[in-house]
């Protein structure tokens, strides 16, 4: 089939979305299908037999010109995080009537249908988000310090600081170091990570950085702390059970839905007293650390390419017939 796939994230960007779309498209094309890859859907684009769009408000306008120029070709949308738990609340005209649009909808982890209307349920499909294990030869954890990593843009719906802020209570003696990648989205944000290195001796922030530093990221670090209060299903969760490294999880949607309702590594959102105690316990409780990397690895399974590329193929030809 002719895929149309959109996102609203330019081409050289690196944020979540663009990412996904990029991965989708290599994935379909191994499957036989011809993908493009744009920004917004217009009427002159006729030569799609199904479009993709990725986010229910951003591509609103693709969405609600494709439906109407082409009521009978297959339309699914990807439900991102903003979708779900910001703006079918803050907008729901514009969000709602998109899910309206779709034959189908994919959500990247397992508790989206809690948090949409009950209607939407039977159009519903998962598609968990794939990662590839990291290089044999990237060197494991330095001995010197307990390094955690966080991975991820800089800004609100990441509390992206919480580790950052955690680490300021431990005590005196403890080895952890809190690592952090990502691009500031604004000026206060890189000025509050600037600000918080300057203050915080446990605290490292490198700015946005490519994919291979991130996998050495991953490569020395101990665990990883996924801080968001709002995520559609992060990506990092995924690469970091396929590299084997323990998490700390706020107790969200976008995270249980990944992890499990009773992962034992998670902590109530925003709490940084909480988050600093599972700290604690992951630098000096080895049987808790292999505990949580144990569970991480159970789970890798669900996060190979070939799952994705399964999950995502069921999703279409639900629509497609």
């Amino acid at each position: 089939m002719r895929i149309g796939l959109v996102t609203p994230a330019a081409p050289r960007s690196r944020a979540g979305n663009r990412a996904t779309a990029t991965r989708w498209a290599r994935l379909l094309r191994t499957a036989g299908h011809q993908v493009s890859v744009l920004e917004q859907w217009r009427p002159g684009d006729t030569g799609f037999d199904v479009m993709l769009a990725l986010h229910a408000w951003r591509s609103a306008p693709s969405i609600t010109a494709f439906a109407e120029q082409y009521p009978e070709r297959a339309l699914m949308v990807v439900l991102t995080g903003t979708d779900i738990y910001q703006f079918q609340h803050s907008d729901p005209a514009v969000t709602v009537a998109s899910l309206d649009r779709a034959d189908g909808l994919i959500g990247l982890h397992d508790h989206v249908g809690r948090d949409i209307p009950a209607r939407f349920h039977a159009i519903l499909h998962t598609v968990h988000q794939s990662a590839t294990p990291l290089p044999t030869s990237d060197r494991g954890p330095v001995r010197r310090r307990f390094e955690l990593c966080v991975v991820g843009h800089l800004r609100d719906e990441k509390d992206s600081l919480r580790a950052a802020l955690a680490a300021r209570s431990l005590p005196v003696g403890s080895r952890v170091h809190v690592l952090q990648a990502g691009r500031a989205h604004t000026p206060d944000w890189a000025a509050a990570a600037e600000a918080e290195m300057a203050a915080n001796p446990r605290y490292t922030w490198y700015g946005e950085i490519g994919q291979g530093a991130i996998r050495r990221l991953y490569a020395r670090s101990r665990a990883m702390v996924m801080s968001s209060v709002m995520e559609g299903g992060a990506n990092v969760v995924s690469e970091a059970c396929v590299a084997g490294l323990p998490i700390l999880a706020s107790r969200i949607p976008g995270n249980t839905g990944l992890l499990g309702d009773h992962y034992p590594g998670l902590y109530p959102a925003r709490d940084t007293a909480a988050l600093s105690q599972l700290m604690r316990r992951i630098e000096h409780e080895p049987d808790y650390l292999a505990m949580l990397a144990a569970h991480c690895r159970a789970l890798a399974p669900r996060f190979t390419p070939e799952a994705e590329r399964t999950a995502l193929l069921r999703a279409i030809t639900s629509v497609t017939g």
